[in-house]
């Protein structure tokens, strides 16, 4: 980058330079991000009558396109420049434009805190590059997120290089593995790595001489006298299968090898899964319209990690045992339930065999704050005693400890660290979606919007929750560090500053094996493709095409004049970021949409009346509006009702047999999980460009993203695809068929399941052979949950306490 800077400071364009900077300052704003940088930039490039390269191919021009942030501060203009992925440089320009002077992030975060007045010379730094120094990291930032590979590889060229220290470490771990107490793998008369390898050879030649698929347990008691426990394999095949990984890992390790060997070692079998304020239950609940998404979520992870753990439990042969796997959801009880079974304590996961919601209540505090449903704002006052009482009442459910935890968004993952610290079990961190990145400027505005939402209890609790965890997994590469021309989420918690709170100098490392990238999957017995006409019920299907094209109800909006016309779907909760509002007046700009197509929106809500909060109302209004304005009654059908899933599954299809398509328009989206329901449903799908979605999709020519700032653009685009199939009906059909596979190659939830555990297994393995030394780190995450986290959260309790 220095060399960069110094062409611009030096070329012949060094006066376009000036010029630009005088531009911006015109304008009155003393803060510019990316998009409104390269605006003003193409801007002057026309006013000043640039040639066309000058944009791109120019020294400016390439500093400009580095520029993310450009702060005006006196005579001086601050440069953020990320000159590649998860990299970030900070450059001042001296108001004589003649030198530029590289800066350290403590001095950025200061202009920060300068530009809202909110600067003091004293604050405390929050810095955790020490504590990741010695840690290995990932050097190329393509591998970001392929944690699981570079420990494996690592493992096998760094630690496991030797023969005989391998064989060894290999004894020590597979000798402690019990399951309460009952030895797993092997007894106590294998003393020794040396020993180990003598009784393998033994076992091996012995299974040799029976035949493969004679079970395990017929052939038990010779090899106990062995010291052989159970564990290894179900039959005499799978056994031979695992004990010749071990032997080729021994001899020359590989990470093929390891991994494969590690994810047949039963480790795991009692797993629970936190949720907390998602208003979590299965009939007629399924979250609240802020937590819709983490509820289907998490209830399909846990049937899928009982059903996976089910199976790797008769692999092993434990199941003469009696040991069953046990998967716990951990939310809270909520007494005033609206007529769900949320105040129920124990509830029974549909579609497992010991698969559990337990539901523990909130400390009482003031009865009509926690007898109700919080929101995600106000929670965190109420999770400290929440994840004492939830030990208590886990232990007792599971009889011993959990092996995983995993946890769920950010007040999840904090009950998640404290479970994790107090019972020294292994830590998952999946945030699905973190708050910061959403709100643009939430964190140099804080104390403006802490009434509301609470920001510095949230933002310190994320900082606590992904560093202290073992691993942490994403949906998406892009949620660690974003693309080329964004930032990623975790990457916005890197270098920020909470003016007149902290500062965060380092806070987390992008680079550091932690991260995995674990895609989730889709419920395919109730979402799946128009096609199989034998899976579908015809009294459902001609219900929902009532439903979508006919009904007239108190909750439906619009009659169609043609209802043949191509249908456009899109199904989201009514919220500012799902961005429903910017589809309507896409739809609304666009003759060509409006002529040949109508546009079909599935929200939870029509009327104002029903409106949950003040900006909530403002939303539907808007699209009321919206619909008025550009006259689209005739053209579009809102249907503002909560439907069952399987309803919502046979609307995907419903909208395929009709040749329509899917739109998912939202401002920024994490991941999408109706994105995988329409893809998987056989609808062509368009993905907003903002986040993860365009990953899901993954199409190299970029046909289906969409930038729901640009309205006409977007509708232009999808016209072009509509006029495509109308001029080539098979084009319809490829993409629809491409999409399906897309989907079932790598979104499906055994794939998810089978990658979590072995990420379990993998890093409980790695922190047995190679460990850490993460003892200050995790101190340090205790300091600040006490220093700085609880005093927000009593803050928040004080005011909850008077209402």
């Amino acid at each position: 980058m220095y060399e960069l800077v110094q062409a611009a400071l030096n070329s012949d364009d060094k006066i376009a330079l000036y010029q630009l900077i005088l531009a911006i300052k015109s304008t009155g704003k003393r803060y510019f991000l990316r998009n409104e940088i390269l605006q003003a930039f193409a801007d002057y490039c026309q006013q000043s009558h640039r040639p066309s390269y000058f944009y791109h191919a120019s020294a400016i021009g390439k500093l400009i396109h580095y520029c993310h942030e450009i702060i005006l501060e006196g005579d001086s203009t601050w440069f953020v420049a990320r000159p590649r992925i998860a990299s970030q440089e900070v450059w001042r320009l001296t108001g004589e434009g003649s030198d530029f002077e590289q800066m350290t992030p403590q001095a950025l975060l200061d202009v920060r805190d300068r530009l809202v007045n909110r600067y003091q010379p004293h604050i405390l730094d929050i810095d955790l590059h020490p504590f990741y120094a010695n840690s290995p990291t990932i050097s190329d930032p393509r591998n970001i997120g392929q944690g699981l590979s570079f420990l494996n590889r690592y493992l096998c060229s760094q630690v496991l290089t030797n023969p005989q220290y391998c064989l060894e470490v290999l004894f020590q771990v597979l000798h402690r593995l019990n399951y309460d107490g009952i030895g797993l793998l092997i007894n106590d008369r294998i003393k020794s790595g040396d020993q180990l390898a003598e009784k393998m050879q033994q076992v091996r030649k012995f299974l040799t001489q029976i035949h493969p698929d004679t079970p395990y347990a017929k052939f038990r008691f010779e090899l106990e006298k062995l010291g052989f426990e159970p564990g290894w394999g179900n039959t005499a095949s799978r056994m031979s299968e695992t004990l010749e990984l071990l032997q080729h890992l021994i001899e020359n390790p590989q990470p093929g090898i390891l991994e494969a060997f590690v994810a047949r070692v039963p480790a795991v079998f009692r797993v629970v899964l936190i949720s907390i304020h998602g208003w979590v239950g299965q009939e007629g609940v399924l979250g609240k319209d802020e937590t819709l998404g983490q509820v289907v979520y998490v209830l399909e992870q846990a049937r899928s990690l009982e059903n996976t753990l089910r199976q790797e439990i008769e692999l092993a042969g434990l199941n003469l045992l009696g040991i069953q796997p046990h998967v716990i959801i951990l939310t809270r009880l909520i007494p005033n339930c609206e007529g769900t079974f949320c105040n129920l304590r124990r509830e029974k996961i549909a579609g497992t065999e010991n698969g559990w919601i337990l539901r523990v209540p909130f400390g009482e505090f003031n009865p009509e704050i926690t007898d109700n449903w919080i929101s995600k704002y106000e929670i965190w006052p109420y999770l400290e005693t929440f994840a004492q009482d939830a030990e208590k009442e886990l232990l007792a459910e599971f009889h011993g400890k959990p092996h995983l935890v995993i946890g769920n968004y950010s007040d999840g993952n904090l009950v998640a660290f404290l479970l994790a610290q107090r019972l020294k079990v292994t830590h998952c961190h999946i945030a699905h979606v973190l708050e910061k990145p959403k709100h643009l400027f939430s964190n140099l505005y804080w104390q403006d919007l802490e009434e509301k939402y609470h920001f510095s209890a949230q933002f310190s609790a994320d900082l606590i929750n992904m560093n202290a965890a073992d691993f942490i997994v994403t949906s998406s590469y892009q949620e660690i560090v974003g693309t080329p021309e964004t930032i990623g989420q975790y990457e916005s918690y890197k270098c920020f500053t909470m003016p007149e709170l902290y500062h965060v100098i380092d806070g987390i490392d992008l680079f550091n094996h932690k991260f995995n990238v674990v895609a989730p999957g889709v419920s395919e017995d109730i979402f799946f493709p128009f096609s199989q006409f034998q899976e579908r019920d015809p009294k459902l299907q001609a219900q929902i095409n009532d439903l979508l094209f006919h009904r007239e109800d108190g909750q439906i909006l619009g009659s169609l004049k043609h209802p043949d016309k191509r249908p456009i779907l899109t199904v989201a909760p009514i919220i500012s970021v799902k961005n429903l509002t910017g589809l309507a007046e896409c739809f609304g700009k666009s003759q060509a949409l409006q002529e040949n197509c109508n546009l079909f929106i599935l929200t939870g809500k029509l009327h104002t009346s029903e409106a949950a909060n003040p900006e909530e109302a403002a939303e539907i209004q808007k699209l009321h509006d919206i619909i008025n304005q550009y006259q689209l009654h005739g053209h579009i059908r809102w249907l503002g009702m909560r439907l069952p899933s399987q309803d919502i599954g046979e609307v995907y299809r419903v909208v395929a047999d009709k040749k329509g398509l899917y739109v998912h328009f939202a401002r920024f989206e994490a991941f999408g999980r109706s994105i995988l329901e329409a893809m998987i449903s056989g609808l062509p799908t368009f993905a907003t460009q903002f986040g993860g979605a365009l990953e899901i999709i993954e199409e190299q020519e970029h046909r289906f993203g969409l930038n729901p700032t640009d309205l006409e653009g977007s509708a232009t685009r999808i016209w072009d695809f509509c006029t495509q199939c109308d001029a080539h009906p098979e084009y319809w059909q490829e993409v629809s068929d491409w999409m399906i596979q897309r989907v079932r190659n790598k979104y499906n939830w055994k794939l998810h399941s089978n990658q979590l555990l072995l990420l379990a297994k993998i890093y409980s393995f790695w922190n047995f052979v190679a460990p850490e030394n993460t003892e200050a780190r995790l101190r340090y995450m205790q300091t600040l949950f006490h220093l700085i986290y609880k005093p927000r959260a009593d803050s928040i309790l004080a005011k909850h306490m008077h209402r």
